[in-house]
């Protein structure tokens, strides 16, 4: 069975938003509840200790060469097994695959949290990115079965994109806030209490999805791991080694010869990790483009804004974080009235309309000069970036998971979340490596100019891509009529 592709539900407000609730609306509504909250534990995980790295590096003795495996340890082990994660809760259950992830997560929180070397630090980082890949892929295959109807599913995913671009932000605010105000320690043991509470709370709201029989395909999960670890290696590196160096080369050339035995493998066997009816949809084809897109030019106000808060400005850790907040409240905000937008006028005006917005935030931010301060130079573009990256994520997340099997819904979780890793970890070098082309020893913004318009032109690009997919998926349809 190939899986189809769907238009978006485009009835009117009120019949997607029913008077009378379904009979489980409450358990739904619990169960969707828990997910989310692990969702942004994972997403709060990979910025909450970056405001932290400074007391990290003197409490451990890190170096500045190995400091950076704080963040690329979860971002390496997370972004590499997403594929295998969606594979493995399609074949023996979403929901113990989740459990079992959260419970991986958790513990790895605690060893983090009680690390006394460099390299225990590490391992936990990288173990907690495992446990993370088990259970992220299920988090949107949970939340769609759990909705009770499709306004719910709706919410479900406006909520879902709030948290998945919103909890970057957050994390910087919490970090910033138990780092002054206890020890960076705290960023890692916060995630314990949570995770305790989601163990012992999904069992009781949460249905196990059912199994999708067959034999596990080995090759396919050694190529896409492989592949997907060796690209994110490489693209973390970049910024250190640069772009034509041997390591570089190496790890592109490895990357491509796995993803190109996977592709090989995946025509040929029964039960493909990943299958390619999966891409042989435009319209989904561009929403994964634009969401690795979205990612990547969002890492530039985690990477340029934190350095520009902290040094131009002299910002502290938890100063930093909640001058974050106009672009998370932004992003909050956005997607409570996103549900019913999407009902409205289709997703293809409002990814038209963030992109052009997300990538005017960036272009503001490139006119930085040396005599702006955080209200003239940064709270407007935060708060235009926030609201248009919320109005982006729910419809794009809805347009690469429409028309997805039950079965499938957790390869498709997968495909999804890998790209927004992979996205993040190319913005990330690329952003990198134009603000250190352009920069001026010294002096932060020369560079950081250069870089932000890297941002805004990933951004116009996202919203080219999706609306390409969605255009050629109207064309279709007028054809066929």
């Amino acid at each position: 069975m190939t899986s189809t592709v769907t238009p978006p539900d485009t009835r009117a407000d009120s019949d997607l938003h029913p008077v009378d609730l379904p009979e489980n609306a409450g358990r739904a509504a619990l169960g969707i509840a828990i997910v989310l909250s692990a969702q942004l534990m994972f997403i709060l995980d990979a910025t909450v200790v970056n405001v932290a790295l400074p007391k990290i590096d003197a409490d451990l003795g890190f170096g500045p060469a190995s400091l950076s495996w704080v963040l690329s340890g979860f971002t390496l082990a997370f972004g590499g097994l997403l594929l295998l994660g969606g594979r493995l809760g399609d074949v023996y259950g979403r929901r113990r695959l989740f459990l079992g992830g959260v419970a991986v997560f958790t513990l790895a929180s605690l060893l983090g949290g009680l690390a006394v070397t460099p390299e225990m630090l590490v391992a936990a980082r990288a173990a907690q990115g495992v446990g993370a890949a088990m259970a992220a892929p299920g988090v949107l295959a949970l939340l769609t079965t759990s909705a009770p109807d499709e306004a719910a599913r709706l919410r479900a995913l406006a909520l879902f994109g709030a948290v998945s671009s919103g909890g970057m932000s957050l994390g910087l605010l919490l970090g910033g806030a138990v780092t002054d105000l206890g020890s960076w320690r705290w960023t890692l043991f916060i995630n314990v209490p949570i995770g305790l509470a989601i163990l012992a709370l999904a069992p009781r709201f949460l249905d196990e999805t059912p199994r999708r029989p067959g034999r596990f395909d080995f090759v396919g999960a050694f190529s896409a791991t492989g592949g997907a670890v060796a690209l994110v290696w490489t693209l973390i590196g970049v910024p250190e080694h640069g772009w034509a160096s041997a390591r570089t080369v190496l790890g592109f050339a490895t990357g491509a010869a796995l993803i190109a035995l996977l592709a090989v493998t995946e025509r040929r066997v029964a039960h493909p990790l990943l299958r390619p009816a999966l891409l042989r949809s435009r319209r989904r084809i561009g929403g994964l483009a634009a969401i690795g897109l979205v990612v990547g030019g969002q890492l530039s106000m985690f990477f340029l804004a934190v350095q520009y808060l902290e040094g131009a400005l002299d910002f502290g850790p938890m100063t930093t974080g909640l001058a974050f907040l106009p672009l998370t409240l932004g992003i909050f905000g956005m997607s409570r009235v996103t549900p019913r937008i999407i009902g409205v006028v289709g997703p293809l005006p409002m990814v038209a309309v963030g992109a052009v917005g997300l990538s005017a935030s960036f272009a503001w931010l490139s006119m930085l000069s040396a005599g702006d301060g955080y209200l003239s130079g940064v709270f407007g573009p935060m708060m235009l970036n926030g609201l248009s990256a919320g109005l982006m994520f729910m419809p794009i997340t809805s347009i690469v998971l429409g028309g997805v099997e039950p079965e499938h819904a957790g390869a498709a979780s997968g495909l999804l979340q890998t790209f927004q890793q992979l996205g993040g970890a190319v913005g990330l070098a690329v952003i990198v490596s134009v603000y250190a082309a352009g920069s001026v020893p010294g002096q932060f913004l020369p560079g950081a100019q250069a870089a932000f318009l890297t941002s805004a032109t990933m951004a116009a690009l996202a919203g080219i891509a999706a609306v390409a997919g969605l255009a050629s998926r109207r064309r279709a349809a007028t054809l066929a009529a």
